[in-house]
């Protein structure tokens, strides 16, 4: 059963991030954090190096620690990072480790080790598929062992959908994952005004580098004869100037705009006909939810968990093979030529990615780990809060925290 210790919680939570870049995970995280603080929790956020574009959104509430000297990306930066961790706890102890996303696994190593007074609940988040695309058998049993191994001594671990669930229990040989949502849309989206989509735009998203298919969507447009439907691919990256080469080489750059990175995606998506997320891999990725939250259809290649749960309804979208450029034409053909969806019904598939109650279920899933770790609690698997049992727990977790 799922066991919560209503007078034992988990008070101090650490979260660690190695910096401050423009990635998905770290914004959920610094986003969570801050929900973590305002809901009465003490949190400090401990980075490696504190820089990176999303300083910005780092909370008022969350006391921020920058290691001295900072450790900035770099070879071996992880393991230095990670006794820069132990070395922190050591000193000021906490109730829960908040490891999130894949990238950060390899500084848990060094906190699992402390002595059982000093060592905190270590929770882990696995933001992305641990089975990729292109990834072959031999890589694979390597990845697999390399993760069982960094994955030792931690005490519970969060998943994003429940196929990554069933992937991180193969992978881990141990039941301590169970799936939270990804908390992609604020609580004030529910009651926000949609509009219908109008228009031909087909708006894209992300750092322009190789492994969004950027190059895949400009020749899957350049299929599409319609002279009124036009590509803006938002973001910046390594290859702006190739991408614009291409574009120019299809015959299609005079379709194409590239405003660069914005801030704030929603204005963008409520002109947007459709979103087109055309990756070779992808997390759980949030700018389906986004989009989808905003009421515009998707069309995606098979890159995320995201695409096969939430496009599966004609209405929501479309779902292409990884960089089949044709197919992906198809797909926004038939999207473009459908009548636009009810924003409203869109949105609602979707309503369960609102930040209070997943921040809340975090909240419920540390204050176990802790009691677990203290002997509190049974050590049994933890319910997986997916539907009304989501809910439900969400809903206790929200009024105890």
């Amino acid at each position: 059963m799922y066991f919560h210790v209503s007078d034992d919680k988990a008070r101090t939570i650490l979260v660690v991030l190695h910096d401050l870049p423009l990635g998905g995970t770290e914004r959920v995280a610094l986003r969570l954090a801050s929900q973590w603080a305002r809901a009465g929790r003490s949190v400090t956020l401990l980075c490696g190096a504190r820089q990176g574009a999303l300083a910005w959104l780092v909370d008022d509430a969350v006391k921020v620690v920058e290691c001295d000297p900072p450790i900035p990306r770099g070879r071996g930066s992880r393991r230095r990072l990670s006794r820069a961790v132990a070395a922190f706890l050591a000193d000021r102890p906490h109730d829960v480790l908040f490891v999130p996303g894949n990238y950060h696994w390899p500084v848990m190593q060094a906190a699992v080790r402390l002595p059982s007074s000093l060592r905190p609940a270590v929770v882990a988040q696995v933001s992305t598929p641990l089975f990729r695309h292109g990834r072959g058998p031999l890589k694979q049993i390597v990845y697999n062992w390399r993760t069982r191994r960094q994955f030792r001594g931690v005490d519970a671990a969060i998943s994003l959908s429940p196929a990554m669930t069933d992937d991180a229990d193969k992978v881990l040989g141990r039941r301590i994952t169970q799936c939270i949502r990804l908390p992609a849309l604020d609580d004030e989206d529910a009651g926000r005004l949609r509009t219908q989509a109008s228009g031909k735009m087909i708006l894209a998203a992300g750092r322009l580098a190789e492994v969004k298919g950027f190059e895949v969507a400009l020749r899957a447009f350049a299929h599409l004869a319609d002279p009124d439907v036009r590509l803006v691919i938002l973001g910046e990256g390594p290859r702006r100037e190739g991408l614009a080469a291409l574009a120019t080489a299809l015959g299609v750059a005079d379709r194409v705009e590239f405003p660069g990175y914005v801030t704030d995606i929603r204005p963008w998506l409520e002109a947007a006909r459709v979103f087109l997320l055309s990756s070779y891999y992808e997390g759980y990725a949030a700018v389906v939810v986004e989009a989808l939250g905003a009421g515009r259809p998707v069309v995606s290649t098979n890159c995320t968990p995201a695409a096969f749960e939430l496009l599966s309804k004609p209405e929501a979208g479309a779902v292409a093979p990884i960089g089949d450029a044709a197919a992906l034409a198809a797909r926004l053909r038939q999207v473009l030529a459908a009548p636009a969806p009810d924003p409203q019904r869109l949105a609602d598939m979707v309503a369960r990615y609102r930040i209070g109650p997943i921040s809340a279920a975090y909240l419920r899933l540390f204050d176990t780990a802790k009691a677990r770790r203290h002997g509190l609690a049974p050590s049994s698997r933890p319910l997986t809060l997916t539907g009304p049992t989501f809910a439900a727990a969400a809903a206790s977790s929200s009024q105890s925290a």
